[in-house]
């Protein structure tokens, strides 16, 4: 495939995708037959009720869980098929994660918990320093690098978190309800610096959310309902 091909191919490809969890000896279906395109540097919203599923093809997609059946193409490499020791690999290298309550390790400085995801790749201590400053100064956070998260406000720590999923250049960023423990005005801004990952750096983004309002600023709504597509615009649509 051509460089200009590969640009060209969906980041994220999902095809007849399902997963199926057994409680109690009786299988419960969560997804069923999910097919999706991603396309490289779109800021895709994943939106449904609780239960729907949303969660879930979030943590299919970000390979934290494996599938039932179906493929999960990533940038041409599918997923499903990786072991937990690949698969583990292929996360730290490809995939940056916002949580909702930010899991920053509280022992450590903005800094650090930053510069944690380097720590399994071969840059040297300088290459790093670059690395996590550059993020840091991203997010607006220079200032703050030698605070702990309990020093720091919801805001700022969600602002750690943010540099933390970009010090290693993903492929992918994916965010599970990235403003749900902030006000209505921190949760703008933190909205408003995704918005900007998207568009000026060029960041493929999937974001689970509750919020209506959050959800309107990605390019694309995406909603499940009891495990199924039921509102997809298809890439490219604003």
């Amino acid at each position: 495939m051509t460089d200009q091909a590969a640009a060209r191919e969906p980041v994220i490809r999902i095809e007849h995708l399902s997963k199926t969890y057994t409680r109690g000896g009786q299988p419960i279906p969560v997804l069923m037959d999910i097919n999706l395109n991603v396309d490289r540097a779109e800021f895709v919203s994943l939106m449904g009720p609780s239960g729907s599923g949303k969660s879930t093809l979030l943590n299919l997609i970000a390979g934290i869980d494996h599938p039932t059946s179906g493929r999960i193409l990533i940038n041409g490499v599918d997923i499903a098929t990786l072991g937990e020791s690949s698969l583990a690999d292929w996360r730290a290298a490809n995939v940056g994660f916002i949580f909702q309550f930010y899991n920053l390790m509280p022992v450590l400085t903005a800094y650090e918990n930053v510069e944690l995801p380097l720590l399994l790749t071969n840059l040297s201590r300088k290459q790093r320093k670059a690395h996590v400053e550059a993020c840091l100064a991203m997010v607006g956070l220079t200032e703050r690098m030698d605070h702990y998260p309990n020093e720091l406000s919801g805001g700022q720590q969600q602002r750690v978190a943010i540099a933390r999923a970009l010090v290693t250049d993903p492929t992918l960023i994916v965010a599970d309800e990235p403003t749900g423990d902030l006000d209505r005005a921190t949760g703008e801004e933190v909205l408003k610096l995704m918005d900007e990952l998207h568009r000026d750096l060029g960041k493929t983004i999937v974001m689970v959310t509750h919020d209506p309002k959050a959800a309107s600023r990605a390019s694309r709504m995406i909603h499940l309902e009891k495990g199924v597509l039921v509102d997809d615009p298809g890439p490219g649509a604003h």
